[in-house]
Protein backbone atom coordinates (compact mmCIF):
# COMPACT_ATOMS: atom_id res chain seq x y z
CA UNK A 1 0.00 0.00 0.00
CA UNK A 2 1.41 3.28 -1.00
CA UNK A 3 0.79 6.52 0.58
CA UNK A 4 0.79 9.66 -1.20
CA UNK A 5 1.07 12.84 0.97
CA UNK A 6 -0.63 16.00 -0.54
CA UNK A 7 1.11 19.43 0.22
CA UNK A 8 -0.04 23.13 -0.68
CA UNK A 9 1.61 26.02 -1.01
CA UNK A 10 0.62 29.43 0.08
CA UNK A 11 2.81 32.69 -0.36
CA UNK A 12 6.18 31.98 1.25
CA UNK A 13 7.11 33.86 4.26
CA UNK A 14 10.23 35.89 3.44
CA UNK A 15 13.38 33.66 4.67
CA UNK A 16 15.53 34.85 7.51
CA UNK A 17 18.74 35.90 6.82
CA UNK A 18 21.86 35.03 9.12
CA UNK A 19 24.14 37.82 10.43
CA UNK A 20 27.61 37.81 10.81
CA UNK A 21 27.50 36.70 14.07
CA UNK A 22 25.46 33.69 13.16
CA UNK A 23 21.95 35.14 14.49
CA UNK A 24 18.94 35.14 12.39
CA UNK A 25 17.68 38.10 10.94
CA UNK A 26 13.92 39.04 9.29
CA UNK A 27 14.94 40.60 5.61
CA UNK A 28 14.13 44.33 5.31
CA UNK A 29 10.76 44.60 3.44
CA UNK A 30 9.17 47.54 1.22
CA UNK A 31 6.78 49.72 3.70
CA UNK A 32 3.32 49.20 2.47
CA UNK A 33 1.54 51.47 0.12
CA UNK A 34 2.63 54.03 -2.41
CA UNK A 35 6.06 55.43 -1.13
CA UNK A 36 5.93 58.53 0.58
CA UNK A 37 2.70 58.66 1.86
CA UNK A 38 3.39 57.65 5.44
CA UNK A 39 3.51 59.94 8.40
CA UNK A 40 5.67 62.26 8.55
CA UNK A 41 7.47 63.81 11.37
CA UNK A 42 10.56 66.01 12.49
CA UNK A 43 13.67 64.30 11.26
CA UNK A 44 15.02 62.14 13.96
CA UNK A 45 11.66 61.23 15.29
CA UNK A 46 9.49 58.33 15.44
CA UNK A 47 6.36 58.46 13.67
CA UNK A 48 3.24 59.00 16.05
CA UNK A 49 6.14 60.30 19.22
CA UNK A 50 5.01 62.89 20.56
CA UNK A 51 6.73 65.76 19.46
CA UNK A 52 9.18 67.33 22.02
CA UNK A 53 7.13 71.31 21.66
CA UNK A 54 3.61 69.46 22.60
CA UNK A 55 2.69 69.41 25.82
CA UNK A 56 0.21 67.10 27.82
CA UNK A 57 -3.22 69.22 28.86
CA UNK A 58 -3.59 70.73 31.67
CA UNK A 59 -5.50 68.67 34.16
CA UNK A 60 -8.37 70.67 35.31
CA UNK A 61 -8.70 71.39 39.47
CA UNK A 62 -11.52 70.00 41.54
CA UNK A 63 -13.68 72.73 41.73
CA UNK A 64 -14.35 72.50 37.56
CA UNK A 65 -14.59 68.98 37.30
CA UNK A 66 -17.35 69.28 39.72
CA UNK A 67 -18.82 71.87 38.20
CA UNK A 68 -19.65 69.83 35.10
CA UNK A 69 -20.68 66.73 36.63
CA UNK A 70 -22.89 69.02 38.46
CA UNK A 71 -24.40 70.92 35.46
CA UNK A 72 -24.71 67.48 34.14
CA UNK A 73 -26.57 66.24 36.57
CA UNK A 74 -29.06 69.50 37.13
CA UNK A 75 -29.64 70.04 33.51
CA UNK A 76 -31.22 65.87 33.35
CA UNK A 77 -27.92 64.72 30.94
CA UNK A 78 -27.07 62.12 33.85
CA UNK A 79 -28.86 60.36 36.05
CA UNK A 80 -28.57 61.52 40.21
CA UNK A 81 -27.19 58.10 40.91
CA UNK A 82 -23.80 59.10 38.57
CA UNK A 83 -22.97 61.63 41.52
CA UNK A 84 -23.88 58.55 44.35
CA UNK A 85 -19.73 58.19 45.03
CA UNK A 86 -18.32 61.47 44.48
CA UNK A 87 -20.89 63.35 47.20
CA UNK A 88 -21.50 62.97 51.20
CA UNK A 89 -23.39 64.01 53.67
CA UNK A 90 -26.48 66.04 52.29
CA UNK A 91 -25.24 66.85 48.94
CA UNK A 92 -26.86 63.55 47.48
CA UNK A 93 -30.18 64.26 48.97
CA UNK A 94 -30.29 68.11 47.97
CA UNK A 95 -29.00 66.53 44.53
CA UNK A 96 -32.25 63.97 44.55
CA UNK A 97 -34.50 67.10 45.67
CA UNK A 98 -33.18 69.37 42.83
CA UNK A 99 -32.85 67.03 39.68
CA UNK A 100 -36.17 65.95 38.98
CA UNK A 101 -37.22 69.80 38.08
CA UNK A 102 -33.78 69.63 35.91
CA UNK A 103 -33.52 73.70 36.80
CA UNK A 104 -30.92 74.03 34.42
CA UNK A 105 -32.47 73.21 31.56
CA UNK A 106 -35.45 75.54 31.10
CA UNK A 107 -36.66 76.60 27.74
CA UNK A 108 -35.16 73.50 26.17
CA UNK A 109 -31.54 75.37 25.94
CA UNK A 110 -28.27 73.01 26.43
CA UNK A 111 -26.81 75.04 29.56
CA UNK A 112 -23.48 76.14 28.98
CA UNK A 113 -20.71 76.64 32.42
CA UNK A 114 -19.19 79.85 31.66
CA UNK A 115 -17.38 80.81 34.50
CA UNK A 116 -16.09 78.85 37.79
CA UNK A 117 -13.67 79.86 40.48
CA UNK A 118 -13.19 78.50 43.81
CA UNK A 119 -11.96 79.81 47.58
CA UNK A 120 -10.05 77.55 49.58
CA UNK A 121 -11.21 78.42 53.56
CA UNK A 122 -8.96 75.95 54.58
CA UNK A 123 -6.96 73.14 53.68
CA UNK A 124 -9.05 69.98 52.40
CA UNK A 125 -12.27 72.33 51.62
CA UNK A 126 -12.76 74.26 48.56
CA UNK A 127 -16.12 76.60 48.32
CA UNK A 128 -16.49 77.28 44.10
CA UNK A 129 -19.21 79.15 42.60
CA UNK A 130 -20.23 78.52 39.40
CA UNK A 131 -21.72 80.68 36.18
CA UNK A 132 -24.07 78.41 33.75
CA UNK A 133 -25.60 80.14 30.79
CA UNK A 134 -29.03 78.76 29.54
CA UNK A 135 -30.15 80.28 26.07
CA UNK A 136 -30.25 84.37 27.07
CA UNK A 137 -30.50 83.28 30.89
CA UNK A 138 -27.25 83.40 33.51
CA UNK A 139 -27.56 81.29 36.12
CA UNK A 140 -25.62 80.95 39.56
CA UNK A 141 -24.54 77.46 41.19
CA UNK A 142 -22.63 77.26 44.41
CA UNK A 143 -21.26 74.10 45.66
CA UNK A 144 -18.43 73.02 48.63
CA UNK A 145 -16.25 70.24 47.72
CA UNK A 146 -14.04 68.09 50.79
CA UNK A 147 -11.35 65.80 50.43
CA UNK A 148 -11.52 62.87 52.38
CA UNK A 149 -8.76 60.30 54.05
CA UNK A 150 -8.64 58.93 50.59
CA UNK A 151 -7.54 61.84 48.94
CA UNK A 152 -10.43 62.39 46.61
CA UNK A 153 -12.95 65.42 46.29
CA UNK A 154 -16.69 64.75 47.03
CA UNK A 155 -19.07 67.63 47.01
CA UNK A 156 -21.02 68.13 50.40
CA UNK A 157 -23.29 70.68 49.93
CA UNK A 158 -25.09 72.74 46.28
CA UNK A 159 -27.10 75.13 46.08
CA UNK A 160 -28.86 76.31 42.80
CA UNK A 161 -30.06 80.26 42.87
CA UNK A 162 -30.79 80.75 46.04
CA UNK A 163 -32.82 77.19 46.00
CA UNK A 164 -31.39 75.29 49.11
CA UNK A 165 -32.78 72.17 48.46
CA UNK A 166 -32.34 71.76 52.24
CA UNK A 167 -33.60 68.31 53.93
CA UNK A 168 -36.02 67.89 56.50
CA UNK A 169 -35.17 67.68 60.36
CA UNK A 170 -36.73 64.05 60.09
CA UNK A 171 -34.68 62.73 57.38
CA UNK A 172 -31.56 63.77 58.75
CA UNK A 173 -32.92 62.38 62.40
CA UNK A 174 -33.50 58.87 60.27
CA UNK A 175 -30.23 58.38 59.58
CA UNK A 176 -28.39 59.24 62.73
Amino acid sequence: MQTSVTTTTTAAAPALAPEADGRLRAPRTAPRGRAGTGPRGRAGTRPGAPSPSRTAPRALPPHAVFAERLLAVLSGDRPVHWMLGQTVGEAYEQLVRLAPETPLRSGGARPVLRRCAAQPPRTGVVEAFASIAVGERVRAMAFRLERGADGRWRCAAVELDGLHARVPAQSRAGRA
